[in-house]
């Protein structure tokens, strides 16, 4: 009896247990992640991806777009389970909502932000189609390239050169740009016009520019230098003016954006130019004149030449100049100048000369050659203090634009090998960006007019070679001087 008693318990136990076990059968189950970290069961990932559609009808709207995604954090994973706790779609959508932001179909572009396409240093910019990025970028180079130039090169139009002119070779974006297919978070600028785009790739913003209301004598020069910009980012901003000679009138309204490209255009150009070849002026010393006695016994008279150059600009800015060839039209004939008093006296503060103050026309040219790349005026809202003189040449001779005394033969980051000279009459002149071993004078040296201190080289902050030549009002860069415009002495 008790054995029959013992078979009858373990048959119940037996029963029981596999009925039990057989109401455990695992369930297929999505388990949702938002940055890896758990929130919550769902039973169906495709109903939750309607629901967060479905209720994203805003968005919808906004973008105008078709559908609307989870959040690019958002992780789910099928797993099985004996658990029941089963959340709602509701409540998990409830939760995601707070956590990260839902995505759209779009795009992104990323640029590099440096001219190195190996950088790692790179934006990302986001819009609903690429054609708006391809159009905003083609808007943004025709800002830098004149329309006439950038149809002549899209139709590969031979341009024929006969005495001068130009033709456009290449033109280019010289930043590594990528665009791939993505689902951006809704959290991004998203650009979804041509125009936005267009501002924020020339501007760095797409908030609205300062604006200027013209007074009764101003021209572009003015209104572009008193509110520290070009008149070329003057003429970008304002597309309605052909060039810096455009009348305005009192009461017209300018805008003074500050460019500030998102990457950098390249024209590359050969020219063909006429150039004046600036005559040089030879002292002679008489010692049976007083010291300060001067007299020109031969006028000088530029010659000419024809060069042929290779121009390289970046974002409207000219870089690099490289002359390839040159053709003599007509030779200087250099100024032959009296002196009283003997060549170791001309120059000396002691000696009262250059005590009066030099006046247009009567500074030598600091270079062998004239071809200006960039002007005296403010570049993206920081002051260009000098002019940069191009294409004569790796160590092509620097000359003294004055007699004076040397102050500073030396090299820093911003200048390269540099020199500065006192005139003594109140006025400095520098002269930056020299090779290396190319600094002929030292400090305490005197130095005659046209006299050659230095070869032109690419040292410090240059992009090319070229001399950054500057007239102060005072020692450069010291308390109280002032940088002023060198053309307006010649």
């Amino acid at each position: 009896m008790k054995r029959k008693l013992i078979i009858i318990t373990l048959f119940l136990s037996y029963f029981l247990m596999v009925g039990y076990v057989g109401k455990l059968e695992p369930k297929e189950v999505y388990r949702v992640y938002i940055s890896g970290k758990s929130i919550g069961l769902i039973e169906s990932k495709e109903e939750l991806d309607a629901y967060i559609d479905k209720e994203q009808q805003n968005i919808k709207n906004k973008y105008e777009v078709p559908k609307v995604y989870a959040p690019e954090e958002l992780v789910i994973k099928k797993e099985l389970t004996y658990n029941e706790n089963i959340m709602s779609i509701e409540k998990i959508y409830n939760k995601i909502k707070d956590m990260a932001p839902f995505t759209i179909d779009g795009y992104q572009i990323t640029i590099n932000k440096t001219d190195d396409k190996n950088s790692a240093d790179t934006q990302k910019i986001y819009c609903l189609d690429k054609n708006i990025f391809k159009e905003a970028a083609n808007k943004t180079v025709k800002s830098f390239v004149t329309s006439e130039d950038y149809d002549n090169f899209k139709d590969h139009k031979e341009i024929r050169i006969d005495d001068t002119g130009k033709r456009v070779e290449n033109i280019y974006i010289k930043n590594k740009i990528t665009i791939k297919k993505t689902r951006i978070p809704v959290s991004k600028t998203i650009y979804t016009s041509v125009e936005d785009l267009s501002k924020y790739l020339l501007f760095g913003t797409t908030e609205p520019q300062a604006q200027y209301t013209v007074k009764d004598g101003d021209t572009i020069s003015d209104v572009a230098f008193n509110n520290k910009i070009s008149n070329e980012e003057f003429l970008i901003a304002n597309p309605n003016f052909k060039d810096a000679n455009a009348l305005l009138y009192s009461g017209q309204v300018v805008t003074l954006g500050i460019i500030k490209p998102q990457f950098s255009v390249v024209e590359e150009d050969h020219v063909v130019v006429r150039e004046e070849k600036k005559y040089t002026t030879e002292t002679r010393y008489d010692n049976n004149k007083r010291v300060g006695y001067s007299e020109t016994v031969q006028a000088g008279v530029n010659g000419e030449n024809r060069l042929t150059q290779k121009i390289q600009k970046i974002n409207g800015e000219t870089v690099s100049v490289v002359t390839v060839a040159t053709e003599v039209l007509k030779n200087p004939i250099n100024e032959i100048v009296i002196r009283g008093g003997n060549a170791n006296s001309y120059g000396d503060p002691s000696s009262g000369y250059g005590s009066v103050v030099p006046t247009k026309g009567e500074w030598g040219w600091p270079a062998s050659c004239s071809t200006i790349s960039s002007g005296f005026g403010y570049r993206w809202g920081v002051l260009h203090d000098g002019t940069d003189i191009a294409g004569c040449g790796y160590k092509s001779n620097i000359y003294a634009a004055q007699a004076g005394t040397v102050t500073i033969s030396s090299s820093k980051a911003v200048n390269g090998q540099y020199i500065v000279i006192d005139h003594h009459n109140g006025y400095f002149t520098m002269y930056a960006h020299l090779c290396v071993g190319c600094r002929y004078v030292q400090a305490g040296d005197n130095v005659a007019k046209g006299q050659v201190i230095a070869g032109m080289g690419q040292t410090g902050a240059a992009t090319g070679v070229h001399l950054h030549f500057a007239i102060w009002r005072g020692s450069p860069y010291s308390r109280g001087s002032q940088a002023l415009n060198a053309m307006a002495f010649y």
